[in-house]
Order: structure tokens, then C-alpha cells, then sequence
């Protein structure tokens, strides 16, 4: 066969799939896989079936690149996935931003993911966001594509994983924070990882996106026990427009107090304490011994609850506002028993709350709601739900 013919044939054949391209053109459909599989092999599924769906996309066609001789890279911006539930980073998100990375580098070679950078944000066309979200015994695994200029999800996947598979112990940074996260940024990014193709973005999230990799670079950095390095990089999140997140108040807490820096730790935390005040959001992880209103014996935990009891007593003080203070238990025992013991475990608060102020004693009111609001709801007793095992702040009307 002459080479003219065969140039012939090979036109023809790509001009045939560019049609067929063309004409699959427009939203993808999100794929979704309902048998709950080995964690890597849930990854598998949902990392290829969201790529599948590029071929759907303008300017993105997966398999002609293939056959081109040279290939066009798409570069992609992981943002580090989370736990749906806390918002935390695990041993499973961590394993699932490798998996994902590995899988995509390796199988398609028409695809670049860059590291979490505000640099790479600038030249990347999509953003990647993912989550983990449990689902009685399995987890639902959720990766979502983000066109960044657009703020559009242009593709979407699903699988679940048999949560004996899934390790979901936080990472030091979530291991070590005295308070819950979950913020209307990690809402959003949860929100955007679910959403089907077409649909938005969260705009607080996507809006908040360049300050996110600063945290992310801050965490990084006291995950590896590099401390003092992270307090500056929380400091460099706080000074920018987007920077006040509970994320990052959080972070220099941590990061004061693994300094040694207990002064200014405590001034970190009534920091902290502020922010869920104003935006009623302060669920704190107060550990107490099993049964009992104890708190933790081992003082490597439980140290600095005297000081978090004082900083809450000051700024509820300070702001003149009326609490329910919710006592929560993990999912272990009966209903009725862990009713009544988180009903005690609130009053202890409230009763330790009324001996650093009176004032913000009289306008708190104990209640107790067991396992009802279980975040995690593993029934561990470990740090995997130590969010279960919580008592929150409510701001409530002072009239009622």
C-alpha cells in the first residue's frame, strides 16, 4: 500500500472519530458504581469513569489524543480530598489523592495533574475536588471536575468502598484540633464534589480557592512536625482577603501550642472561640473518660481543657450571648443510655462554664441528643469518630 493511500485512510479515519466526537458533544452524564468494592478498586472505577467523560468535552477529546503524534497535555489542580462528614484529610484521602494522581498519569497520558498551588491554579484548565462520605458500612467516593474559568462541573463519578477497607484516622492537624473544621468553604467543596455535570460550583469555595492552597501548604507543613514553618504560612492565610477561616485560626492554635508558646496559644484559641461564636458554629472535642463525666485521664489530651473552658467562658462573656450547651456520645450502647449521658456531660460544662462566670453560666442551658447527630457514626470509640464525642455551642435567643 502506497503511502499517499495510506495518509488517505488515516484522514479518513480520524476525520470519522472527530464527527463522532462532535457529535457526543455537550454535558456528560455522571457515572456511578452501586457494588461496594476494595477501596483501590473503588478508586479505579471512579477515577476512570470521570475520565471517560472528558470525551464529552469541547477541546478535551481523551481518545483522539491517542493517535496523535504529539500529545496535548490538560493540566488538572488536585485539591487535596476530605472527609464529607468532618472535613478532615485521612490515611484514606491521602491514599485517594495518590491513587487518583497515579491512575490518571499513568492510563492517560493526555492529562497533567499538578499539585494543589495558587502558581498552578493560574495555568490549569480543571480543578479536581473529591470526598469520602459514609454510607452505613461503606463509603461513598465522590470525584468531581471543576472547569476553573467557567466555575462549571463539567464531569462527575461515584463508587463505593467497603469501609473495612478504608482507613479514616485524620491526619496529625485534624488529630490534634480541639474543635470541629467544617466551615462554609469545606461545606462548599464538599457540596461541589457531588454536583452533576453542568451545575456551578460553590462560589464560597471557588471564591476562596487561591487562599486554600496557603492552608493547604500550612497543614502540609505541621502534618511533617514542621511547626514553626506552619505558623508562618497560617499568619501569610490570616493577612490575605479570604484568610479569616476556622481552618486557618485553628492552625496557629495548633501550631502555638506545639511551640510551646502557651501565652499565645491561649490568645490563638479565644481567636477561634470568637469566629464559631459569630458564625455559631464552635463544636468542641471534649474526651471524657468511657461512662463516666470524667474528662480524658491522659493529660496529653485533656491538658488544655481548663484553658478552652476559660476562653469559651470569656468570649460567650464578652459577646452577652445565650448557649445550648449539646452534649453528643458516639454510636456504642443503648439510646437511652447514651441520652442520659450526654445530657450529664453537658451539664458538667455547663457547672464548669458557671465557675469561670456566673453571668455566662446563668444563660446556658444543657441538653443532651446521644447519638442522634453522630458526624462519623463508625461506633469506633476511637480518634476515627472522636467528632461524634463532642459538645457544641449554640447560640440560642435569650428570650426563649
Amino acid at each position: 500500500m502506497t503511502r499517499t493511500r495510506i495518509l488517505s485512510i488515516t484522514g479518513l479515519w480520524l476525520g470519522a472519530a472527530l464527527a463522532l466526537l462532535l457529535q457526543g458533544c455537550g454535558t456528560p452524564t455522571a457515572t456511578s458504581s452501586s457494588n461496594a468494592l476494595p477501596f483501590e478498586e473503588a478508586i479505579a472505577v471512579a477515577t476512570d469513569g470521570l475520565v471517560q467523560q472528558t470525551r464529552r468535552i469541547p477541546g478535551m477529546p481523551a481518545f483522539l489524543a491517542k493517535v496523535e503524534a504529539k500529545v496535548n497535555k490538560h493540566p488538572i489542580v488536585l485539591d487535596p480530598t476530605l472527609d464529607a462528614g468532618t472535613g478532615q484529610q485521612t490515611a484514606a484521602t491521602q491514599q485517594l489523592d495518590r491513587a487518583v494522581t497515579e491512575r490518571m498519569t499513568k492510563n492517560f497520558e493526555q492529562i497533567e495533574v499538578l499539585p494543589f498551588r495558587a502558581a498552578n491554579l493560574a495555568k490549569a484548565e480543571y480543578l479536581l475536588t473529591g470526598t469520602l462520605a459514609r454510607v452505613q458500612s461503606a463509603y461513598r467516593l465522590n470525584l468531581a471536575l471543576v472547569d476553573i474559568k467557567a466555575g462549571t462541573v463539567v464531569a462527575q463519578s461515584s463508587a463505593l468502598a467497603r469501609a473495612d477497607t478504608v482507613d479514616m484516622k485524620p491526619l496529625p492537624y485534624y488529630r490534634d484540633s480541639p474543635v470541629l473544621i467544617k466551615d462554609p468553604v469545606i461545606d462548599g467543596y464538599v457540596r461541589t464534589s457531588a454536583l452533576t455535570p453542568g451545575q456551578q460550583a460553590d462560589r464560597t469555595y471557588l471564591d476562596r480557592i487561591a487562599t486554600a492552597t496557603v492552608i493547604n501548604d500550612a497543614t502540609n507543613l505541621y502534618n511533617n512536625a514542621q511547626y514553626q514553618e506552619a505558623l508562618g504560612q497560617y499568619r501569610s492565610a490570616l493577612a490575605t482577603p479570604a484568610g479569616e477561616q476556622i481552618r486557618v485560626l485553628n492552625g496557629i492554635y495548633l501550631s502555638y501550642v506545639k511551640l510551646g508558646q502557651m501565652q499565645e496559644a491561649e490568645t490563638a484559641f479565644g481567636r477561634v472561640v470568637a469566629f464559631g461564636i459569630v458564625y455559631n458554629q464552635l463544636g468542641v472535642k471534649f474526651l471524657f473518660n468511657p461512662g463516666s463525666t470524667e474528662f480524658w485521664s491522659d493529660p496529653n489530651i485533656s491538658s488544655g481543657y481548663n484553658m478552652w473552658l476559660r476562653q469559651i467562658a470569656k468570649e460567650s462573656g464578652a459577646a452577652k450571648v445565650c448557649m445550648n450547651i449539646i452534649g453528643h456520645t458516639s454510636k456504642t450502647g443503648s439510646e437511652q443510655v447514651n441520652d442520659a449521658l450526654s445530657l450529664r456531660r453537658a451539664t458538667y460544662i455547663k457547672q464548669r462554664l458557671t465557675t469561670e462566670s456566673p453571668e455566662v453560666g446563668n444563660r446556658t442551658r444543657p441538653l443532651g441528643m446521644g447519638f442522634k447527630e453522630n458526624i462519623v457514626g463508625s461506633g469506633t470509640d476511637d480518634l476515627v469518630d472522636a467528632p461524634d464525642r463532642r459538645v457544641e455551642f449554640k447560640i440560642r435567643d435569650c428570650r426563649t
